[in-house]
């Protein structure tokens, strides 16, 4: 991972980290639900965006260099673990 998008993420993740604290402030002041769900919506968005960022840089980078080094089993390895991945947060 590069250091300017390492970075980038950790200050997004921040921001998200933020966004839940105040989540947690909402819940406990008992404010209106939709605003809470609303507030949820928008974490899961953000959370979303960072993973697609992670495995764009994933595939980019670590699935890339096993397609191009020629060996059978690290394709299929990395093959195999970005459909599990896919999968699970697909559920």
């Amino acid at each position: 991972m590069m250091k300017a998008s390492k970075a980038a993420r950790l200050k997004r993740l921040s921001r998200i980290e933020g966004q839940v604290r105040g989540l947690g402030r909402m819940v406990e002041e008992d404010r209106y639900c939709i605003d809470i769900v609303t507030q949820i919506a928008a974490v899961r968005a953000a959370l979303r965006r960072v993973e697609e960022d992670v495995l764009r840089d994933h595939i980019s980078h670590c699935v890339a260099h096993a397609m191009a080094s020629g060996d059978a089993a690290e394709q299929k390895q990395k093959v195999d673990e970005l459909m599990d991945v896919l999968a699970r947060s697909a559920r």
